[in-house]
């Protein structure tokens, strides 16, 4: 008894050492196939490498959106730092990543040192240049709005005829958000080249100008005093500066003038222009304040009418 279990138990650990002979001779000989190095010009490639490379590349994703993450949360509790700014730092810093984990994947996949990377982007700049300019300029003003910061995410713009909030600025667009909450994806080039007027920039406060004209036969002092009434107690008005009215000019059928009011909420200044002109528009009617409208009057010369019809045009006109 004690033989047949020897012999049994022998049989198991050769059983046990031809199976791990084998599961090592199979590693190795997979080993030896994923490190097999295949030769392309002058890139040197394996299996291995191209794993490790996307590996780092997933981790370097992994890394510059768990990084940008904190850095916003570490500075959202600081109020000096302005909501553009924190999203400046937080886009640069995971480019930077980006860019840093993407050389060290093309590193360890291809074997690619820095100065091949000198050329590479050397030869993607001439042909960027050539066939891709306009994304290349898009990318470049990209950069520009990011560090020279003329428009920052949160300010209220106007290009053209479409105005919103700016929601995010990215690589090659920015976007901007209307109050429909239309967004609109604008080119990072036309921010910079064009025309663009920043409601939020520099001072918080903002001056509407509001321009209207009154019959020429109207007292100047009751237009003035109007105006100014119709800016008091407007919401998002301030009172400090105080609302002025200046007269602009004589045209040529009315009295044109111009009031001015100031708020700290640049980005309501569609509404503000609103309820002041309905306020405008109550008071005129209130104190009899009349609105010209352009007239012509027509001279007939040498023309014989019948008489009735002579009479009753000078009827209406001394009745108009």
């Amino acid at each position: 008894m004690p033989i047949v279990m020897l012999y049994s138990m022998n049989l198991q650990v050769g059983t046990i050492f031809l199976f791990l002979q084998d599961s090592a001779s199979l590693f190795w000989r997979v080993w030896a196939y994923l490190t097999q190095e295949f030769t392309f010009g002058r890139i040197t490639v394996s299996i291995s490498k191209l794993i490790v490379g996307a590996a780092v590349f997933i981790f370097t994703l992994f890394l510059a959106r768990a990084s940008t993450s904190l850095i916003e949360r570490r500075m959202k509790n600081r109020r000096h730092i302005d909501a553009g700014l924190r999203y400046t730092i937080c886009r640069l810093a995971r480019y930077l990543i980006i860019t840093i984990g993407s050389l060290v994947a093309l590193k360890q996949a291809l074997g690619v040192d820095l100065t091949s990377i000198a050329v590479l982007f050397t030869a993607l700049s001439v042909g960027i240049g050539f066939g891709l300019q306009y994304l290349a300029s898009d990318i470049a003003a990209g950069f520009v709005l990011l560090f020279e910061r003329p428009i920052r995410v949160g300010d209220r713009i106007t290009i053209g005829d479409d105005e919103g909030d700016v929601e995010s600025i990215n690589m090659r667009t920015t976007v901007v958000t209307t109050n429909d909450r239309i967004a609109i994806i604008v080119p990072n080039s036309k921010l910079v080249s064009q025309r663009v007027v920043n409601w939020s920039y520099g001072d918080p406060r903002a001056r509407i100008a509001i321009q209207i004209g009154v019959a020429d036969d109207s007292d100047i002092d009751l237009v003035t005093n109007t105006l100014l009434d119709a800016a008091k107690d407007v919401a998002n008005v301030l009172e400090d500066p105080q609302p002025r009215v200046q007269f602009l000019k004589f045209g040529d059928y009315s009295l044109d003038f111009r009031l001015l009011v100031w708020t700290r909420q640049p980005r309501c200044h569609v509404q503000i222009r609103s309820d002041i002109n309905y306020r405008i528009a109550r008071l005129f009617r209130e104190r009899s304040i009349k609105i010209p409208y352009p007239t012509q009057e027509f001279l007939l010369k040498g023309l014989d009418l019948p008489q009735d019809v002579e009479a009753s045009l000078l009827r209406d006109r001394d009745g108009s």
